[in-house]
Formats: C-alpha cells, structure tokens, sequence
C-alpha cells in the first residue's frame, strides 16, 4: 500500500509518500512544495495543485491523507489554510484516491503517544520510525510524513487479522506469548 500524506499550507506543503510492505514502511519521496509569499494566491495554489498531481501520476498512491485546519485567532490565516487544503484534498478527489483526514493532535498521539507533543518530538520519531539518515528540512515535511503514518497506524488497527493457526498467530506476536508457567515465581 502507497500513501501520500500532505501537510498543507499556502507558502510551504509538506508532502511524504510511504509504501508499507509486510509491515516495513519505506519512504518513496517526500519535500516541500514552496511558494513565494509575493506570488498572487491564486497561483500558489496552482503549484500546489500541480506539484501533488504529478506526484499522484508518478507513485499512483493508494491512499491520501491530509492533516486537517488548525485553528487558531487568526482568521486570515485558517482561510488561506483551507484554500491550500482544499486544493490538496481537490487533486485526491480527481484521482479518486480514498481521502482521510487527521487532526494535528491525533497524529502526534499516534506517532509520540502524546497529542500535546512539541514538533522537535515528532521529528525524532519519524526519523526513528522511517530509519532516516538526517532530518528533513522543513517541519512540514516531517509533518506530512507523520500524517502518512498515522494513516497506516489507523488503518492497520482498524483492519480484522486472520490467522490460519496458532503458530501462525504465535510467530506475528511473538510478545503476547508469556513463558512462565502457572505455579512457578
């Protein structure tokens, strides 16, 4: 399974596509779609519509996840938000790739286990749980992968697991297996 997760915003979109393979995720792209806060709206969002079509074209993702508005005091900036939202969300729709939404908070609880976590912790989880090398350059980025993640996370829980036996079973969740028998200390 492919997924493309973004991290919208209208100067910088962070994006991440990971593939999950056996339980292994690997990351297939990520980076920042990057506007100038003097290009006209209208085409910043042209950009960002663009640049997350041709990825769609190139990796065919299976599922879109996005991170849903922030919203804060400042109602400029939750507009623009949603504009740049909208757009990401637009270019799944047209490929009709299934669209999942997440909250800033559900995805640092899924990724730090804390939904208050501070982006400095966000990073160094992904970075752990992807084995990268460095860091990405842009929280954004970090972001949209942590989106992805929390995609699959969700998913993964939310689907049955069929076993065809107990060794099975027994070699998938090799944890729950205890080896203490009753009556021993």
């Amino acid at each position: 399974m492919i997924v493309l997760g973004v991290d919208p915003g209208t100067l910088i979109t962070g994006y991440g596509i990971i593939e999950t393979r056996n339980g292994k995720m690997k990351i297939l792209d990520c980076g920042a779609i990057k506007n100038n806060s003097r290009t006209s709206m209208p085409l910043r969002l042209k950009v960002i519509f663009e640049t997350l079509t041709t990825l769609t074209e190139r990796y065919h993702p299976d599922e879109f996840a996005i991170e849903t508005a922030f919203y804060g005091k400042n109602a400029q900036s939750a507009l623009k938000l949603g504009h740049a939202r909208g757009v990401a969300i637009l270019t799944a729709v047209t490929k009709e790739i299934p669209t999942h939404e997440y909250s800033p908070r559900e995805v640092k609880k899924a990724i730090v286990g804390n939904g208050a976590a501070a982006k400095e912790q966000v990073q160094f989880m992904v970075k752990s749980l992807l084995k990268l090398k460095e860091l990405p350059k842009h929280y954004d980025v970090t972001d949209a992968l942590a989106v992805a993640i929390c995609h699959l996370q969700r998913r993964q829980s939310s689907q049955p697991h069929s076993f065809k036996s107990w060794k099975s079973f027994i070699s998938a969740h090799p944890e729950k297996i205890s080896t203490k028998r009753k009556g021993t200390k």
